[in-house]
């Protein structure tokens, strides 16, 4: 379908994440059907996480939502999965169930320690700053850890229930 050096060049190109009309038009040009109702509908399905709403600079500009860059491997994972003849229903329950849940996880993490991290950069003449900089990267540690082992059970999970898929047919 979608080979992994024009993955990994999206992943380069948009890594601080894509709009929705980014997300389109990188499957447009893959020639990967993708319509806007369709995305929305696999966020409501919870196959993919709810964009996040970032502010533009300038006055009046507003906010717009942006997709982590991990959506577009998971667009490409259900849309290979579908023309394996797996239903949305069956990719929800056995394969995404906690994919989008992972993500916010590391969205969230991703936020909490670009935070703490400009906190200690900014107060980092004070005598404690070292010590919770160390704390901080122990903690960075700690949290990618965490996601590492959950992908990994989730991907084990995945992987028992395709076995079990083709071994039923």
């Amino acid at each position: 379908m979608v080979n992994e050096a024009s993955l990994a060049r999206v992943e380069k190109d948009y890594s601080e994440g894509l709009t929705s009309a980014q997300l389109l038009d990188v499957f447009a040009r893959w020639g990967v059907p993708l319509s806007e109702a369709t995305l929305r509908k696999y966020v409501q399905l919870g196959l993919l996480p709810r964009s996040v709403r970032v502010g533009q600079k300038g006055k009046h500009s507003g906010s717009r939502g942006i997709y982590p860059v991990g959506v577009v491997r998971q667009i490409v994972r259900i849309k290979e999965m579908m023309s394996e003849n797996y239903t949305i229903e069956q990719i929800q329950k056995e394969f995404l169930f906690v994919r989008s849940d992972l993500q916010q996880l590391e969205q969230s993490l991703q936020g909490i320690f670009t935070t703490l991290g400009t906190v200690v950069r900014e107060r980092r003449h004070t005598g404690y700053a070292q010590d919770v900089a160390r704390d901080l990267e122990g903690a960075k540690g700690v949290g990618s850890d965490l996601l590492a082992r959950l992908y990994a059970i989730e991907a084990r999970l995945t992987t028992r229930a395709r076995l079990q898929r083709v071994s039923a047919s």
